[in-house]
């Protein structure tokens, strides 16, 4: 599987942490060249020079996925590698709370980081991969964009959207020999729940993640199982939850 790893190009968006970092770790130790986006620059330097040190290549710069700077990042990758192989569309939010409290803002922040920076993404990587004639997105969706439960309203309903906008976009980029994959992972130990401003609900997912969530490296490895398949094998859609996770 690594020789599919192996020299490629990919760009991953919200790298500084959680799926994002563990992902660039995995595929920088199977041999891809990483450009690395976030916010935070300070952490993103950091992990691109960690894999520098072990003898990796990455190229990190910091990136606002909601301001369109998805674009930019996309572009240094292919000014610096002459292509791209792969777009991560990592970024995310998930402050759930219910409906009734009125949390516009936040509402607003989930649009805009989970489904508008993933729009973004494939409009910075499609016009170079149909020149190229060759990709792969990999977009993150989330056991909420199948199930929807009290509270994430918001978000589910931006994880159900990236899935459709995969699907769409999976039919559409066929005559460019471009592949497409969206992974729904379930409870995974990252800081996404850190993002959780009312204090019931941040209290109740702490307890739960902390009981069933498994590693962000159980993400990495299924990115990397979609990508080291063979040219012609196009794995859309991967799901999984921790064993012992019901919802």
């Amino acid at each position: 599987m690594t020789e599919g790893i192996k020299h490629k190009i990919v760009v991953v968006t919200g790298a500084s942490s959680g799926l994002g970092e563990a992902t660039a770790r995995l595929l920088s130790a199977q041999g891809a060249t990483l450009v690395l986006g976030a916010r935070r620059a300070g952490r993103l330097r950091a992990l691109a020079k960690e894999i520098e040190g072990r003898g990796g290549k990455a190229l990190a710069l910091e990136t606002d996925v909601t301001r369109r700077e998805v674009k930019a990042l996309v572009d240094s990758a292919v000014e610096a590698y002459g292509r791209i192989d792969v777009m991560i569309n990592n970024a995310g939010l998930m402050p759930p709370a219910p409906l009734e409290q009125l949390k516009v803002d936040e509402w607003d922040r989930m649009i805009d980081v989970n489904l508008k920076g993933v729009t973004y993404g494939i409009a910075a990587a499609l016009p170079h991969m149909q020149r190229q004639k060759s990709g792969h997105f990999v977009n993150v969706s989330s056991v909420a964009g199948h199930k929807v439960g009290p509270g994430f309203s918001v978000y589910a309903a931006t994880k159900f959207a990236v899935r459709a906008l995969s699907e769409g976009l999976r039919q559409e980029v066929k005559p460019y020999n471009i592949r497409t994959t969206v992974i729904s992972p379930g409870a995974v130990a990252t800081e996404l729940p850190n993002s959780v401003s009312d204090p019931a609900a941040a209290e109740r997912l702490r307890g739960f993640y902390a009981e069933v969530a498994v590693p962000a490296d159980s993400f990495a490895r299924a990115v990397a199982f979609a990508l080291g398949q063979p040219p012609e094998v196009d794995v859309n859609e991967i799901l999984y939850r921790p064993t012992t996770q019901e919802l």
